[in-house]
């Protein structure tokens, strides 16, 4: 995404709000607050994160709401409510992806159903294909459950693209050996590990007890261990 210099808007994302409307699904606020409708049925972009039951104060008082957050040509924030349809259907298209699909582009659409009901259709953009999902038995759907493991998934998947080591020229070797401790420091926290489970792998592997004694071979080879470990999690 290119940085365009010098004044502009301000550099945060744009929320999108799902409600019914006679010609529309979907809308922007205003800096007043003032509803501007997106007629397109469709935004493509690749999925960054999500937030479930997120307590949020409206007009209407606290309310429970699902964010999605996606970059397309910005980064956008689509919230609904967590018990809406859309919601609901947003959490079963999740579900349904893989981990390899969550990391390319994916285009989420809104469908309009009968009265106030919209619900939320995820499409492949190469292959023009929806993502299919059944809602059979979705009255006996532990909703808050589903959630929780969506959003494991997914903020999984993005865990493990932040935080990329990066080297300079100038770097020391004790500086090098420092980052990628911190790194495994990262990967171990994520896992849940305790000491004394790093410890054992550690001994097991390369028979020592401290990263701190691993060559920076070792412990590259035990960050990727650490990342597979991630990714098979994310998976599951």
């Amino acid at each position: 995404m290119e940085v365009k210099l010098g004044f502009g808007a301000v550099p945060k994302p744009q929320y999108v709000f799902v409600s019914k409307e006679p010609d529309h699904c979907w809308y922007m606020l205003s800096d007043d607050t003032r509803q501007i409708p997106i007629y397109e049925r469709a935004l493509t972009g690749v999925i960054t994160g999500i937030e479930v039951n997120k307590k949020v104060e409206t007009s209407h008082g606290e309310a429970e709401k699902t964010d999605l957050h996606i970059l397309a040509d910005k980064p956008y924030v689509i919230r609904s409510g967590s018990e809406s349809y859309f919601s609901k259907s947003l959490l079963l298209s999740l579900d349904a992806l893989t981990s390899e699909q969550l990391h390319h582009p994916l285009t989420i659409a809104v469908s309009p159903g009968e009265r106030t009901i919209v619900f939320c259709a995820i499409y492949n953009p190469v292959t023009y294909r929806s993502i299919g999902v059944s809602w059979n038995g979705h009255r006996e759907i532990d909703w808050q459950a589903l959630g929780q493991k969506v959003s494991l998934k997914i903020n999984c998947i993005q865990n493990l693209h932040q935080d990329e080591i990066q080297i300079s020229a100038n770097t020391t070797a004790s500086e090098i050996h420092a980052v990628l401790i911190a790194q495994s420091d990262t990967y171990l926290a994520q896992l849940n590990w305790t000491p004394e489970q790093g410890r054992d792998y550690l001994q097991q592997r390369y028979g020592k007890r401290s990263r701190l004694q691993l060559t920076d071979v070792e412990i590259l080879d035990f960050i990727d261990y650490l990342k597979l470990q991630l990714t098979q999690n994310c998976s599951t």
